[in-house]
């Protein structure tokens, strides 16, 4: 029998208003760690720049020359299924499908000094240590675990910019701790470009890290400070030989040389310890100098109170989680706020204390009036996770945006980010989906800049003739399937994106913008076989695609999916695309084929982050682009299956254990779905100021609106049963076209359901 990872232990915090609830014991940070849900389990602040948390293994990118597929598994750092522990490391990503990061990793060891990590199979050959779920604890801001081998206690806590280590030692007269400057996530033999120490004192230290990876310019510094001297210290070199070695050899620079550099390097800090002495650790990090990364630790920890930060940290947690205060199931808390929890690790704060940060253009910049984030996996989060900041984190939302027009000003290519991460494009993924974060943003009146800026921003992103195919498009309506191995789906999301570039004009009064793009977001229909009612890749001669399987992954025209849930990515158009599919009943019957039908195996054993439990039908929520559809029952002859089939995906789709998650979390895409669908509205379009109503998995729900007003859902008799709406009322007047618009929610008021087992 699998138990439930959910400990719950009683928190108190001297500033819990008594409007405040403690919502801490419901976060269950475990939850997506096994399988695919790529979560890490360690200790973070709220959209914190320091992800503290541990790693389980040290798997390298590269094998024979080639891809090695079981990296996959590592993109958070640390696997559930694991045995092992090789250390804690001080950068994440979270539930993302890729990754990078995992810098500065420490392990505290005790007996003979072991400068490799050893392997799983063999932990014994290197510093790693066992480790039991059983003596681990995992929740909102802190982290603790026993490290087996070595009988210490290890625990993590963090502020926005520092990570605190705290390690409970044995008596011992040979006890290290080892900073790993090699280690990383995705990691590969030059992933390391240049790594630098400087021994300041005998308790200090500061440095810097670059790596060449997913971001190819990424310098993070840091300042490590000790509670404790350390008696000796020393360094292994792990370089390959040079023929030019210079003349720092004169000098022995293995043992207590106050200055390292070097591509491959690993540090070792010895004491004496006393039968439970704790050794701490302050660790900031800093994307600007070695001064900035002091300059953070100084300003956010003074002394070394452990106790005092945890609390802090985790008072700011609770403050976060009562945004929205719900009566559901334990269960179903649980699954509720370890998502708010995940939705508000990302984006990452990326600025120092003084407002420095690094941007594209390798310069130093200051953030003036609004704070600076990265970590924008937009192509997943565009669709619910800003839309729900649009709700509950506004200011944070138009910070974001400020900093997504920060990235256009300093990109030399004079493009709104892709996939930005750490003063770098990865360009991963298809489309501009910026663009509609930035339109939702105007239309929402979250954005407090100069929209018409904004929106020539979103134009000139647009209009980027020699980025994957928009050129083409332009031209002919449609990407080439000669041309582009994704020709379909980036054709339908730069349709998608036009959309909100039109509704964005519109509310700004330029028709002449409006009218060229919603134009423009008519292209999907380039893409539609009317013979067939699907989407296929269309030739440069305007042909479709003769030889083509509507149930491949791969080679068929589309990013992480296939035709049949690309097909109804058409989110901004659902009236005609039912009408395309043969009018409303024709269109049910295509949703009811979608998530009934058999997908065999085949059809997804090669895609890393899809198994057999993140489908339903032909129907995977682990993967983006299908996440509206089954509220597009709405536009079908049978609406009511939009709150079936709601119901059924959160009940199948999330659960409070380790491989709760039926996909990748994805910067918290996954969890923000959750909530919207648990609270029983999604916002199918998003650059639109309205959302689908479906089937609340809550008894009530109480948004506390960032303006002091309260918007409250309730479910009058719901239960697993009782899955279908008879009636909705938006304060006391009925709703019957299946919408909510944004102003009823930031005006303040109540939306009741009632519900009931007949559908």
């Amino acid at each position: 029998m699998r138990k439930l990872f959910l400990i719950l232990i009683p928190f108190t915090f001297m500033n819990l208003s008594a409007q405040q609830k403690d919502l801490l014991p419901y976060v269950n940070t475990l939850i997506g760690t096994e399988k695919m849900g790529h979560t890490y389990p360690g200790a973070t602040a709220p959209f914190g720049s320091v992800q503290l948390s541990p790693d389980t293994d040290t798997i390298s990118y590269e094998l024979n020359g080639k891809y090695n597929k079981d990296v996959y598994k590592y993109c958070a750092g640390y696997r559930y299924e694991d045995k092992t522990i090789v250390g804690f490391s001080h950068t994440h990503f979270s539930g993302t499908g890729h990754s990078d990061l995992g810098d500065f990793l420490v392990m505290p060891t005790v007996g003979e000094l072991k400068m490799n990590p050893g392997t799983a199979q063999n932990p014994d050959s290197g510093f790693r240590s066992r480790f039991s779920h059983d003596e681990e604890i995992a929740q909102a801001g802190y982290y603790s675990v026993n490290l087996k081998d070595y009988k210490i206690k290890a625990e993590l806590t963090a502020t926005t910019r520092t990570g605190f280590h705290q390690y409970t030692f044995p008596k011992s007269n040979n006890a290290h701790i080892i900073l790993d400057l090699m280690s990383g996530i995705y990691n590969y033999d030059d992933k390391t470009v240049w790594t630098y120490v400087r021994v300041v004192n005998d308790s200090l230290i500061t440095g810097y890290r670059q790596t060449n990876g997913w971001a190819r310019t990424r310098t993070v510094y840091f300042a490590m400070s000790f509670s404790k001297p350390f008696k000796n210290y020393g360094r292994k070199d792990f370089d390959a030989t040079q023929v030019y070695r210079g003349f720092w050899r004169k000098f022995n620079q293995n043992e207590n040389f106050p200055e390292i550099a070097g591509k491959k390097i690993r540090m070792h800090f010895d004491f004496d310890t006393e039968e439970g002495e704790k050794i701490q650790i302050k660790f900031a990090l800093s994307p600007v100098s070695q001064n900035n990364a002091l300059e953070n630790m100084q300003s956010e920890i003074q002394g070394w109170d452990f106790e005092a930060v945890k609390n802090q940290t985790q008072a700011d947690w609770n403050k976060e989680l009562n945004k929205i205060q719900i009566e559901a199931s334990e269960n179903d808390k649980t699954n509720f706020y370890t998502s708010l929890y995940h939705s508000f690790i990302n984006p990452t704060t990326y600025m120092d204390v003084n407002g420095e940060y690094k941007g594209l253009d390798q310069e130093i910049h200051k953030a003036d009036g609004f704070t600076h984030y990265t970590t924008f996996s937009l192509w997943d989060t565009y669709r619910a996770l800003h839309p729900f900041f649009n709700i509950v984190q506004p200011s944070r939302n138009n910070d974001m945006v400020k900093s997504m027009m920060k990235h256009y000003e300093q990109n030399s290519l004079k493009m709104l980010p892709i996939w930005s991460h750490y003063a770098n494009d990865n360009w991963c993924m298809s489309g501009y989906h910026s663009v509609t974060v930035v339109a939702d943003a105007i239309i929402k009146g979250t954005f407090d800049g100069d929209a018409n800026i904004a929106l020539d921003a979103c134009i000139v992103t647009a209009n980027k003739r020699n980025y994957e195919g928009i050129g083409d498009y332009i031209d002919l309506g449609f990407i080439p399937d000669e041309r582009n191995g994704t020709s379909v789906s980036n054709t339908l999301e730069y349709a998608y994106d036009d959309w909100a570039i039109a509704q964005a004009a519109m509310k700004l009064g330029r028709m002449d913008v409006y009218n060229e793009f919603i134009k423009r977001s008519q292209n999907w229909r380039n893409n539609f076989d009317e013979s067939i009612t699907m989407m296929l890749p269309k030739k440069l001669d305007g042909t479709f695609r003769k030889e083509f399987d509507i149930n491949d992954t791969h080679g068929q025209g589309f990013i992480e999916g296939n035709s049949w849930n690309y097909s109804f990515f058409v989110p901004h158009d659902p009236e005609n695309l039912a009408k395309a599919m043969g009018g409303k009943k024709k269109f049910t019957q295509k949703l009811n084929t979608l998530f009934t039908m058999h997908l065999p195996d085949e059809f997804f054993a090669d895609t890393e982050d899809i198994t057999r439990e993140g489908i339903i039908g032909g129907y995977v929520h682990g993967n983006e682009p299908a996440h509206h559809v089954a509220y597009l029952y709405n536009w079908s002859s049978e609406p009511w299956k939009t709150q079936e089939t709601v119901r059924h995906i959160l009940e199948m789709q999330y659960k409070p254990t380790p491989d709760g998650l039926g996909g990748n979390d994805d910067c918290g895409q996954m969890s923000a779905w959750y909530m919207f669908s648990a609270m029983g509205f999604y916002p199918v379009a998003p650059g639109s100021d309205w959302y689908s109503l479906g089937s609340p998995l809550v008894d009530k729900a109480s948004i506390n609106l960032e303006n002091g007003k309260t918007f409250t859902v309730e479910s009058i008799n719901q239960s697993k049963e009782n899955v279908y709406v008879k009636k909705v009322e938006l304060n006391g007047k009925e709703i019957k076209d299946y919408k909510l618009k944004h102003s009823d929610i930031v005006n303040g008021g109540k939306l009741v359901f009632y519900m009931s087992k007949s559908k």
